[in-house]
């Protein structure tokens, strides 16, 4: 057995439960779970603290999945584990045991494990991201949008089948985990940035 990976397997989960959002925000001072929408997110820390904080936010989550993701690249030439340290990092995320399991919605930490696997993509979602949220002034429908648009280029470009299987389901997780902001988007009530 190959110790090292199953001990990878082990720390992906986690590394991506670590609650940046929470512990940044209680360095002010403040508690993000008190505030907006109560999520842990960077986004929510950017609407209630700021960009400078929201963005750190965002940074280090989205690094949770770069690291052992990229890490996974180097120890194996398996594409199952690569996508599968990735999907357990976002998982880490979202359902932090640190936070009592309620984390962020994956977006930031999904797009640390596509820059690992596969930058040119990465570089196209990112690009899409800036260009709707400046256009429209919303992070949920761009979050949307992106994660649809991920396993559809990481096809065209002709990535392995698991990573774009992986990248659907984790489309798929995302879009449950905004259920809410779907709902308020309906009755048009969703926050602009």
């Amino acid at each position: 057995m190959n110790w090292p990976l199953v001990n990878l397997f082990f720390l992906s989960y986690l590394i991506g439960s670590i609650p940046f959002g929470l512990i940044v925000s209680r360095l002010k001072g403040v508690d993000i779970r008190q505030h907006g929408s109560g999520n842990i997110g960077a986004t929510n820390v950017f609407r209630t603290m700021g960009w400078p904080y929201g963005g750190l936010v965002f940074l280090l989550d989205a690094l949770k999945g770069y690291g052992p993701t990229i890490l996974a690249l180097a120890m194996t030439e398996h594409a199952i584990v690569h996508i599968s340290i990735g999907l357990l990092t976002v998982l880490g995320h979202s359902l932090t045991v640190f936070a009592r399991f309620r984390g962020g919605k994956g977006a930031a930490t999904g797009l640390g494990v596509l820059l690992a696997l596969s930058p040119d993509v990465f570089l196209i979602v990112f690009l899409t991201a800036i260009g709707l949220i400046a256009l429209t002034k919303y992070v949920a429908p761009t979050t949307l949008v992106c994660s649809l648009l991920t396993p559809i280029l990481l096809y065209f470009f002709d990535y392995p089948t698991v990573y774009v299987s992986a990248m659907g389901i984790m489309a798929v997780f995302i879009f449950i985990r905004h259920r809410d902001n779907i709902k308020r988007l309906l009755r048009g009530e969703e926050n602009k940035i």
